[in-house]
């Protein structure tokens, strides 16, 4: 293996600014919903409560958000860094979702956060709730419109090749947007981002509880959270489900790859494994705990239906529909151990994080007769990445299933590097982001853990007068 191969370490470099991203991009879009539910009970009830949990978990949300600006920026310059035959083949199609995504994030969602920020005692108090509802609405939308641009390259639709066949042309946007991917990619990337916020809620909330600060408020904003992520956890598994139908009838060999499936199987033989010892490549198998008709019901919600099988999918892909690619690559096999257990972590790390959310609300109960132990704080301030864990492994499993294609049928990935870039120059930058990104962990780490370990403003006597509700302790030096 060459360490210096432009290929390579263009992958891992977009990899790692891709995953670094994506830990923001979940928190901002759960977190933005919270404070928009807690400032509507605010609004509704008057109770100060909400007013104080508005403002706290609105705190961690605007650091939260800056940061991932700030990384995000860094995706889109890749694309001509290091992959500029890419961006000529399908610039025309990725590039108008992909433009839409930055005025959402830069421009409608920015704006009315700032409305958010700078607009409490200034605004009527109706029209301030509406700004964060609407911010909310456009980090939604934003989120869309990424993962349209996303969906084409798993499934491309709504495109036509240029007379000459050297790029893919825009021929119908509307398309490019009800693509199938995305239509069930979308409420499930939703539903993980609520989860992985439902977690730092529950984790922030345990920390203050088990030292016994701001009890009412936590214990409520605690209950939220776990209700949330139990929620959340059920849109995701049934989101998830469609999104497998449909990646069964588009990416036919994601879902043989993510099982270790080599020989087409049905019924009872369509079984999935929910643990298996064997060789990397998953073609031997030693041992392995199977659930008989469990893949068949998956992929295809029958429990007689056939999946097909690596090796039959690599015959057909090389002899009938993929044959121009057949001479360039070996197999159309992505890593399976990568596939497999990536596709296994997912699911355990959501099933793990909603079990916390269970005993949350159990030790937190009214009729609960004893006092939380300790040990039952410690498990949930120490569970909020669980969730997060859950998301990357789906999006690593997404795009590393896709392999080798960067565009599904129509492009190699070896084919959409950037021809004239060295390999020593895409390390050097590899390096430069890996430090950055490192220090800027530290500092977002830092800030949230103080902001969680101060926990809200106390609340007043009884009879007085309420508080000012600015945000002048917010650190917006950051954004």
């Amino acid at each position: 293996m060459d360490l210096l191969d432009p290929l390579l370490l263009a992958r891992w470099q977009f990899g790692l600014t891709t995953l670094y991203h994506f830990i923001f991009v979940p928190l901002t879009l759960g977190m933005a919903l919270t404070v928009a539910i807690f400032q509507t009970a605010w609004y509704r009830t008057g109770h100060l409560k909400w007013l104080h949990l508005t403002r706290f978990f609105g705190k961690i949300f605007l650091i939260n958000f800056a940061m991932g600006v700030v990384t995000g920026i860094v995706q889109e310059f890749q694309f001509g860094m290091n992959w500029s035959d890419y961006s000529r083949f399908v610039g025309d199609v990725f590039g108008a979702p992909l433009a839409f995504e930055g005025l959402m994030a830069f421009f409608f969602e920015a704006t009315f956060i700032g409305l958010w920020i700078f607009g409490w005692n200034k605004l009527p108090k109706g029209l301030h709730l509406a700004t964060i509802w609407i911010a909310t609405i456009g980090a939604w939308l934003s989120a869309y419109f990424i993962l349209a641009a996303n969906a084409f390259m798993q499934n491309p639709v709504g495109y036509q090749m240029a007379s000459d066949g050297s790029r893919a042309e825009m021929a119908d946007f509307l398309a490019v947007l009800t693509n199938p991917i995305v239509l069930a990619a979308f409420p499930h990337t939703l539903f993980a981002a609520l989860m992985f916020a439902a977690g730092v809620i529950i984790s922030v909330s345990a920390w203050q509880l088990a030292r016994r600060q701001n009890v009412d408020t936590m214990r409520s904003s605690l209950r939220y959270g776990s209700w949330l992520m139990i929620i959340a956890f059920a849109g995701t598994f049934l989101s998830g489900d469609q999104l497998g139908l449909v990646m069964v009838d588009t990416q036919p060999m994601k879902m043989a790859a993510a099982e270790a499936l080599y020989d087409t199987a049905c019924g009872a033989e369509a079984s999935f494994s929910i643990f298996s010892i064997g060789t990397p490549d998953g073609s031997e198998e030693v041992w392995s705990l199977r659930v008989p008709y469990l893949l068949s019901l998956l992929s295809t919600h029958t429990l007689d239906g056939c999946v097909e099988g690596i090796n039959n999918l690599n015959a057909e892909y090389a002899t009938e529909t993929f044959p121009q690619f057949a001479d360039q690559i070996d197999s159309f096999t992505p890593i399976i151990w990568v596939t497999y257990w990536s596709f296994r972590w997912m699911m355990g790390f959501g099933i793990m994080a909603t079990a916390v959310a269970v005993g949350g609300l159990w030790f937190t109960r009214k009729s609960a007769k004893k006092a939380t132990p300790m040990w039952a704080w410690k498990v949930a301030i120490w569970s909020a990445p669980l969730a997060l864990f859950g998301s990357l492994m789906g999006w690593i499993f997404t795009e590393m299933g896709r392999q080798p294609w960067i565009v599904f049928s129509l492009m190699l990935t070896e084919d959409g590097v950037s021809p004239s870039v060295p390999g020593w120059n895409v390390l050097v930058s590899l390096i430069a982001f890996t430090a950055i990104y490192a220090v800027l962990a530290v500092v977002e780490f830092g800030l949230i853990v103080k902001v969680a370990q101060k926990g809200p403003d106390p609340l007043p006597e009884p009879g007085s007068a309420p508080p000012e509700p600015a945000l002048e302790d917010t650190p917006t030096t950051v954004y």
